[in-house]
């Protein structure tokens, strides 16, 4: 009997190192994905703390600032607006003043060290208001501490004509007395035109931290006014216009000084 019930456990003992045999063989591709369930949350934790601490770059979409223009006709100011569309296009406003002469002006001086322009009958000061694009280049290509661009722009332009000399004839004998007028009177004395004008140009921004612009733009404009013009020069012997100006355009080199947010 005994060897009856030995045999039996023996089986029974067999039947179930078998079975947990065929258990543990099954176990691992049931078991897998029991293993997730046990993963540790660190990464997924330290990934949200990284981003809360604010590790990420800053974007700065918008920027204003101040424009200093330098061209032939002597220095003027302005100022900017922009807007980023992307990480190489943005559009821009802008307004600025700067003076405009005729390139027939002839510049002297007296005894007393005082400049004068012979012959210079008005003064143009020239107010673009204008609107464009800018496009960055080679971004993958330079350090962000150099950032080249091209421009332009286009817009409604006033030239402001103000007088600069006034001139008495003298008849008889035909002759001129002539008063040069105060900047500041002049402008109370002024009347404006409208036309439409615009410019290409190129530049760069500089710098690694870019919430603070610095710039340079190259720009030539384009602004004329399509009639008889507007008269810059007078003739010193009997006081006719000797001279109109038609183009107010002209090379122009900006600096950018602004603040991005």
């Amino acid at each position: 009997m005994w060897g009856l019930m030995n045999s039996g456990a023996v089986g029974l003992l067999c039947s179930l190192l078998i079975f947990g045999a065929h258990l543990a063989n099954a176990q691992p591709s049931q078991g897998a994905p029991r293993n997730l369930e046990f993963a540790s949350p660190t990464p997924d934790s330290s990934h949200k703390a990284a981003t809360s601490t604010g590790n990420e770059p800053q974007t700065f979409r918008n920027a204003w600032g101040i424009d200093i223009l330098i061209s032939n006709g002597g220095f003027g100011m302005g100022a900017f607006y922009r807007r980023e569309f992307g990480e190489d296009w943005l559009g821009f406003a802008s307004l600025s003043v700067s003076e405009a002469k005729d390139d027939r002006e002839v510049e002297q001086f007296d005894i007393y060290g005082q400049s004068y322009v012979p012959g210079k009958l008005n003064r143009f000061l020239v107010l673009p208001l204008t609107f464009g694009v800018q496009r960055r280049l080679f971004r993958e290509e330079i350090t962000d501490s150099f950032r080249p661009y091209v421009n332009a722009g286009l817009g409604p332009t006033m030239i402001y004509v103000a007088p600069f000399t006034e001139v008495t004839i003298i008849s008889p004998p035909p002759g001129t007395l002539s008063q040069q007028v105060e900047f500041f009177n002049a402008l109370g004395k002024g009347k404006p035109h409208y036309t439409v004008g615009g410019f290409i140009g190129f530049g760069a921004d500089f710098g690694n931290e870019k919430a603070n612009l610095f710039g340079v733009n190259f720009r030539y404009y384009f602004t004329y006014l399509f009639d008889k013009g507007l008269p810059s020069l007078y003739n010193t012997n009997d006081g006719t216009v000797a001279a109109t100006k038609t183009d107010f355009g002209g090379f122009f080199i900006t600096v950018n000084v602004g603040m991005a947010y």
